[in-house]
């Protein structure tokens, strides 16, 4: 047996797709996303949309299409991220329109989880993409193009190799508030906790964020029926 827990039990995902069309689509978008768009073909690359102050907002996933871009974000994130998007678009010979979609990158919350990529329950943590790990950074930011909204602290944070606070984790063991015990553990306050988990097989598998100070430490060996891994 399958579930999500937490508040939530959704099992599928939902998305909407952002309409970008017009002669400037690509250099708009361009400035907004973190992903180099004239790479970006029909096939589609893995976005962020970033908050001005480098925040990941949401993941997004973007396809070149006649006369501009599909941009797919999640459901829960549409308006919020159509809104932000508009907040820039200014003298911009491109429309946006916004438009809940049948489909999307995923399908369920378990390929959420089994490939430990964030969702709109991880966004609310409002963190650096750089604390979701190296893979998530490669697959999603370019460091070559030129400037967007919100690359700032990105770019001081790949150029001095910095170590984020806070990380993005795999977890497992018997129960949520188990596992919650054991990620808040160590460290100040902040997003720590388990985010989105299944339960599977009488165990819970799951995401969510801990501090590095707890991954560098051996306080995890009291829990013994409880795995925390950070997300590379």
């Amino acid at each position: 047996m399958e579930k999500t827990v937490g508040t939530k039990q959704i099992d599928e995902l939902l998305w909407s797709r952002i309409l970008v069309r017009g002669p400037q689509s690509e250099s708009f978008l361009q400035g907004q996303l973190t992903q180099d768009l004239a790479l970006v073909d029909d096939a589609g690359e893995w976005s962020l949309l970033l908050r001005p102050d480098s925040a990941l907002l949401s993941t997004c996933f973007v396809r070149r299409v006649l006369e501009g871009f599909d941009v797919d974000v999640p459901r829960e994130m549409g308006e919020l991220a159509l809104a932000r998007l508009r907040r820039f678009h200014l003298r911009v010979d491109c429309s946006l329109d916004l438009r809940d979609i049948e489909g999307g990158p995923m399908s369920t919350t378990a390929e959420l989880v089994d490939g430990h990529w964030p969702g709109a329950a991880e966004f609310g943590a409002e963190l650096t993409p750089q604390s979701y790990g190296a893979t998530f950074v490669e697959r999603t930011v370019s460091f070559s193009k030129g400037c967007y909204t919100g690359q700032e602290l990105v770019a001081r944070l790949d150029s001095r190799k910095s170590s984020v606070p806070w990380r993005f984790v795999r977890v497992s063991g018997p129960r949520v508030e188990r596992i919650n015990e054991a990620l808040r553990s160590k460290g100040p306050e902040g997003p720590q906790g388990v985010t989105t988990a299944l339960e599977r097989d009488g165990s819970i598998v799951g995401v969510g964020f801990a501090h590095r100070s707890l991954l560098d430490s051996d306080v995890l060996a009291s829990f013994d029926d409880v795995t925390v891994e950070a997300i590379g």
